[in-house]
């Protein structure tokens, strides 16, 4: 069977090897298609180039796409760019259906209504796949982008419960329970065991030095020990919206 065409769609350089390196390695290994569109930062930026780095070390056939808007918190991610959420919404709608008609991914994976764990561009990001996906089928909306697309499924990234609870102590020491993410086993529709292909997923992660160095959170999630950083860097959790009946498996 021939393996879906993939578009990875993620707000900031990093996140598309963090939370779903693994699937990328995986689909690429396996001798799939896939891009990835990048809603923050700029290609002349330094985490431009990492992530550059990062996508050759999943085997992505072509550079990310950058939609070049700033990161909420970054202004010099995209200089002389507004920040992603500040934008009127139709604009990056009609640019990301412009790309999904002339791509024509038979999947989308993107992160989950809750952006994973709350952060604004990922929820941005999150609703603008889920609304161009929409548009690129529709005939009658941007006749200037191109031929109307059915993407067939989408996949929402998420970080299930017990991936917290692994982390929890580590990583989130301190913040109550209550306060932190994931989602029950009951809510993920499909858990994917990407456990061979950790290795290229960790190699994505580090080529993000400017992150790793500045996040303490990146500097403990890699520093886990062994087994417990394996057990995590080798599953990836989604919720799937099929948009046609029978949808598409990753």
């Amino acid at each position: 069977m021939t393996a879906p065409r993939l578009l990875f769609v993620h707000a900031h350089p990093d996140d598309e090897s963090l939370w779903t390196g693994g699937t990328i390695a995986r689909h690429t290994a396996r001798g799939g298609d896939a891009d990835l569109i990048m809603c923050t930062w700029a290609e002349d930026t330094w985490r431009g180039q990492e992530l550059v780095d990062a996508t050759r070390e999943l085997g992505l056939p072509r550079p990310p796409i950058m939609l070049g808007y700033a990161d909420q918190n970054v202004p010099a991610s995209a200089p002389h760019a507004p920040p992603f959420c500040s934008v009127p919404f139709d604009e990056p709608v009609r640019t990301l259906t412009e790309y999904i008609r002339g791509l024509q991914p038979d999947a989308i994976v993107t992160y989950d209504a809750l952006g994973i764990y709350g952060h604004p561009d990922h929820i941005h990001a999150h609703r603008l796949a889920t609304v161009a996906a929409d548009a690129a089928a529709n005939r009658r909306l941007y006749h200037s982008c191109g031929e109307a697309w059915q993407v067939k499924s989408i996949y929402f990234v998420t970080i299930a419960e017990w991936m917290v609870e692994d982390v929890s102590t580590d990583i989130m020491s301190g913040t109550p329970r209550r306060y932190l993410p994931g989602t029950p086993d009951a809510d993920i529709d499909l858990v994917l065991d990407v456990t061979e292909w950790r290795e290229a997923k960790a190699a994505a992660i580090a080529a993000h030095k400017t992150e790793v160095k500045r996040s303490k959170t990146m500097q403990a999630l890699m520093a886990l020990p062994s087994d417990r950083r394996a057990r995590l860097f080798g599953t990836e959790c989604f919720q799937r919206r099929d948009l046609v009946p029978g949808g598409v498996d990753l």
